[in-house]
């Protein structure tokens, strides 16, 4: 099981065979990312999420919300959500990513975590909600965490640090060959928020 650690040119693909990420750094200013933070804290309809697992139900501590163009409905974990219709700051947060990322979306999944006890195991975003081989842009906001990427069949993986105010892009097959994890952490005790603006199509 082999870790890669590749180029930081974020015109570069982070991953080294079967999908494309790239790592666009930081694209809100610190006091934007400041701004934005405590704008989503404060005004996003956050839920406990809920997930079916073997059967049972499990009510995370980590938050979740969903908003999109229109009342879409989105399954994941056999629970099933309804977007919510965007805020202002989620369309200037959207018209960005869209910009970065030459790609549209119509859609965004929110998760806050209170502190780096909250994680998420590995999991690849391939729903059959979702465009296939679309691209999924994910900001981050607040306290920086260690986000991994492992290949499905070689289990190689490739470690990133995902900074306050920054977006990775996740692009073509990546969905298809590779799982994704953020990493819990004892030692971080700050909040993060992350947005993961989607393109839904089968509904």
């Amino acid at each position: 099981m082999t870790l890669f650690d590749l180029p930081t040119d974020a015109s570069q693909n982070r991953l080294p065979y079967d999908g494309k990420v790239r790592y666009m750094g930081k694209v809100l200013s610190s006091v934007e990312a400041d701004n934005f933070f405590k704008t989503l804290l404060d005004g996003i309809a956050w839920q406990n999420d809920q997930l079916v697992i073997f059967g049972k139900q499990i009510i995370t501590r980590r938050k979740v919300a969903w908003y999109g163009d229109s009342a879409f409905a989105y399954t994941y974990s056999n629970s099933t959500r309804v977007a919510l219709p965007w805020t202002q700051e989620l369309l200037v947060l959207k018209n960005l990513c869209e910009k970065e990322s030459n790609a549209k979306f119509n859609s965004c999944l929110l998760n806050l975590y209170h502190n780096g006890e909250e994680g998420m195991a590995w999991h690849s975003d391939a729903e059959k909600e979702l465009q296939r081989d679309g691209t999924i842009a994910s900001l981050s906001l607040g306290s920086e965490r260690r986000f991994l990427f492992k290949h499905k069949v070689s289990a190689e993986k490739v470690e990133l640090l995902l900074e306050h105010g920054s977006l990775l892009l996740m692009e073509e097959n990546t969905q298809t060959h590779w799982l994704h994890r953020l990493p819990p952490s004892s030692k971080i005790k700050e909040p993060r928020i992350n947005l993961t603006f989607r393109s839904i199509v089968n509904q």
